[in-house]
């Protein structure tokens, strides 16, 4: 079975996009996809989070969510407001995001991915996954026959695969979408029977892919794939293919409710271990990786780790996330398990450091910590050496949307 292969994707009819994309399912509460949905009988939220159709208070995890979720998709199939491709094809994906050094632009590819090659795991993974959220992904999955919910995966350097797409992406776009953040979504159907030749020889060659983000999304794909036998399309999974050097992490930065018993002179005195620790005017952003910023009521720190404590060869211990938990979370926080204590919390990058300083100045957290984003290369050394990364170590924007493409099942 090939890595990756064209597939005949579930798309909104011409002129319908806008009224379609969503965010992605799980960046939005109920709440939240209840309001962005409201006057849009369309938005793909009302078959990524069908419980905002349902009273307010519904289990999301309830059967008649997962119903009701097959009933709009059948709602919205015979409105004609989605239709499927007659024959397999590539998609070609661009996000462009503005930030205050410019726009950001990636160009990915729309494919399926072999489930075969995941579990031999030259697809890569470098998360766990938790079964619960495994299975409400194989419920909808199976309720839907189709995979909604793109997989972002990384490749290695591949200048032919990067070539090809920008020879795509320089024609006229099947779909074109600015989103309420200001994120432009764009799509190119590749339909070209030599076309799709060459990208398939070009990313079928590559040793591996990298799962970026949605490891439970493949893992309940495999799953389904494992009652079916991996029979017909089910054997392949929907993804979404980004060059590994224009992807763009966040960073993750983590708040703590308390200094473990501590006046905030006995914590910067126990840090001076591990640490320099040196007074700031300005906000910290970390300019490298080994430095931290420390937010206390009022106030921010410059953190430097002593270089002797970085491992050298060790590619998940070496990371910044896991520096901080191992050298100061742990030993002077008491946080050991950032999974399940209570007393840390996780901000994505995409807040910025004023949502550090609020969650602080506002007397709910203690401190904040400012960390340097992980960088794909890291990531991609973790998933080479099978090991697992440390929670909450990536933050990826911008994010794909949900109902551009999806993929049916046969």
């Amino acid at each position: 079975m090939p890595l990756i292969k064209p597939f005949a994707g579930l798309r909104p009819a011409p002129g319908q996009a806008e009224a379609v994309a969503a965010p992605p399912y799980d960046v939005l509460s109920s709440d939240e996809a209840r309001v962005r949905a409201s006057g849009k009988p369309w938005s793909f939220l009302h078959i990524s989070k069908p419980e905002i159709d349902l009273p307010a208070g519904t289990d999301p995890y309830a059967p008649q969510v997962y119903a009701k979720a097959k009933e709009n998709l059948e709602r919205m199939l015979a409105a004609g407001i989605l239709r499927r491709d007659t024959t397999p094809c590539y998609y070609v994906y661009r996000l462009s995001m503005p930030t205050d050094s410019g726009m950001h632009v990636q160009t990915g590819l729309v494919a399926t991915a072999s489930i075969a090659d995941y579990e031999t795991n030259r697809i890569r993974k470098h998360e766990f996954t938790r079964p619960d959220k495994e299975d409400d992904r194989v419920r909808q999955i199976e309720a839907l026959n189709a995979q909604t919910g793109p997989v972002l995966l990384a490749y290695p350097p591949c200048p032919a695969a990067d070539a090809l797409l920008a020879q795509v992406a320089g024609g006229a776009a099947d779909a074109d979408v600015t989103a309420a953040d200001g994120i432009r979504h764009t799509l190119w159907v590749v339909r070209d029977a030599a076309l799709i030749e060459n990208i398939s020889a070009a990313v079928n060659g590559l040793a591996a892919l990298y799962i970026a983000d949605g490891h439970h999304r493949s893992a309940a794909a495999a799953r389904v794939a494992a009652t079916r036998q991996s029979a017909g399309e089910s054997g392949y999974f929907l993804t979404v293919i980004f060059p590994h050097h224009q992807m763009r992490i966040l960073d993750y930065n983590r708040v703590v409710k308390d200094l473990n018993g501590m006046s905030e002179e006995v914590f910067l005195a126990r840090l001076g271990k591990n640490f320099s620790v040196s007074p700031s005017t300005a906000r910290v952003k970390p300019a490298n990786s080994g430095e931290f910023g420390l937010y206390l009521p009022g106030r921010w720190l410059r953190l430097s780790i002593d270089p002797r404590l970085i491992p050298a060869t060790d590619p998940v211990a070496r990371l910044d996330v896991s520096l901080l938990s191992e050298f100061l979370l742990a030993p002077v926080l008491g946080i050991e398990d950032l999974r399940r204590d209570k007393r840390i919390d996780f901000v994505g990058g995409i807040r910025g450091l004023a949502e550090l300083e609020k969650r602080v100045d506002s007397g709910e957290m203690a401190a904040a910590f400012a960390l340097y984003p992980t960088r794909m290369e890291e990531l991609m050394a973790v998933a080479d050496a099978g090991e697992v990364m440390p929670p909450k170590s990536t933050w990826f924007e911008p994010k794909l949307a949900d109902g551009l493409v999806s993929h049916v099942l046969d």
